[in-house]
């Protein structure tokens, strides 16, 4: 979708364009590139047996692909399909970041979102500080007085 412009979700405002020779795919990454991307990007590792369960369960995946076919972000969407949606492994290729990209995956998820499920639906994420300011720009607010927690293993 290289020089697409479309609306933003919820906006009357246009999409992020991607840079020239950058597409846009409904699709998960592979398996070697999901466990690279998790590493650069400074998300938790993972192994290819994790990565195998996280790229077939999904319900939407958003990757963006550089001119040379390499993986150069990603983002997916986990949940029911109708009223939970939680984004989940947004990343960015540090070498491709600052470019629009994360915030194009963000985009489309949002969209693919709002397209399929019924009004108000809840839509999470768990944001570390890096991802913070992008997601309040697009309107994530803290989930107070709720508080993200989890188990640890």
């Amino acid at each position: 979708m290289t020089g697409d412009t479309r609306s933003a979700p919820g906006s009357d405002q246009e999409r992020t364009q991607l840079p020239a020779g950058f597409r846009l795919r409904h699709e998960p990454p592979t398996n070697a590139e999901y466990v690279r991307l998790r590493a650069i990007s400074g998300l938790s590792p993972r192994t290819p047996e994790q990565a195998a369960g996280a790229l077939s369960s999904s319900w939407a995946w958003t990757i963006v692909r550089s001119a040379d076919g390499g993986l150069a972000a990603m983002g997916r969407v986990i949940g029911d399909g109708t009223w939970y949606f939680h984004l989940a492994d947004v990343a960015t290729d540090p070498a491709q970041q600052r470019r629009g990209l994360g915030r194009a995956v963000m985009e489309d998820l949002i969209a693919c979102i709002d397209a399929a499920a019924p009004p108000d639906p809840y839509v999470t994420l768990l944001a570390d500080p890096p991802g913070q300011h992008l997601y309040r720009s697009l309107g994530f607010v803290d989930s107070a007085p709720s508080l993200g927690m989890r188990l640890p293993r």
